[in-house]
């Protein structure tokens, strides 16, 4: 029988596995050696050089590892004078990072905490940009539309000097329009499904949130096809005052666009109503 000693076999098996073993002890060696200065420093527990590191990383523009560091020393600064910058540049690192939710909680929080900071006009534009990163498109919910609006308004309101007035103003204006624009949205598709009466009703509340909406010839159109389309499907009982009301808003319309482009198209419509008022009226 050949034996474990003169079986070249068996001889390389052990050798390669030898091999093996010293390569992956080497490997683990290095790694060990090589720990970044980052693993270092999160688990020194030294709130100094934690601190220190991650003002280091934010620096060079390495927000995920300056984020993780802030984290671990926020509740150790909180109330020393290192807390003011630290508590700021946490809240930046979370909206560089897209988290856009927590970055707002941080920024308020910031304004709250060190409200005359030199940095609180920063924190509070930050604050209305990080909810208005979070708007969405106009056909979902606007919660954060609205949310970045009133931010933006109480921004102007408290640093009415700043330079970013401006900026917050247009800002403003561009998500009101999103506002405007999902309020049409929904009317009109009250209008599409032959829901005339709420249609009716979301129209004329949109021109009264938004007066000076550069759709209101468009607006005014379909309300006025609206009331007739009304008219038209009610019960015979308020079919003559719903034809009273759309000539009502026809009449508004011409006066207010007598060259429109629906002229024509509604004047039929007010021949039709004028003619209806008439049977009705007779009977």
């Amino acid at each position: 029988m050949t034996t474990l000693e003169t079986s070249p076999y068996l001889c390389g098996l052990m050798r390669g596995a030898i091999n093996q073993v010293v390569i992956l002890a080497i490997l683990t060696f290095m790694l060990a050696s090589c720990k970044s200065q980052f693993e270092k420093v999160r688990e020194s527990g030294d709130p100094t050089e934690v601190y220190e590191q991650a003002n280091v990383y934010y620096d060079e523009g390495d927000y995920l590892k300056a984020n993780t560091l802030f984290e671990l020393v926020l509740t150790h600064y909180r109330g020393k004078k290192e807390g003011e910058q630290l508590y700021y540049r946490y809240a930046d690192t979370q909206f560089k990072l897209a988290r856009y939710l927590t970055a707002a909680y941080y920024f308020e929080r910031f304004s709250a905490t060190y409200a005359n900071s030199e940095k609180r006009e920063d924190a509070d534009f930050m604050t209305a940009h990080s909810y208005y990163q979070l708007s969405p498109s106009f056909r979902l919910e606007q919660q954060y539309t609205e949310k970045a609006i009133d931010a933006y308004q109480k921004f102007v309101n408290f640093h009415p000097q700043s330079e970013k007035v401006a900026e917050c103003n247009d800002l403003i204006d561009e998500l009101r329009r999103k506002l405007e624009k999902k309020a049409f949205n929904s009317a009109e598709l009250y209008y599409n499904m032959a829901n005339y009466k709420s249609a009716l009703h979301s129209f004329e509340n949109l021109l009264k949130d938004y007066p000076e909406t550069p759709d209101a010839e468009n607006i005014r159109y379909l309300i006025t096809k609206a009331a007739y389309n009304l008219a038209v499907d009610s019960y015979y009982e308020k079919k003559k005052p719903r034809f009273i009301k759309a000539v009502e808003y026809y009449e508004e319309f011409i006066k207010r666009y007598p060259t429109s482009k629906y002229k024509k198209e509604l004047d039929v419509l007010n021949s039709k109503s004028i003619q209806e008022i008439k049977i009705l009226s007779n009977v």
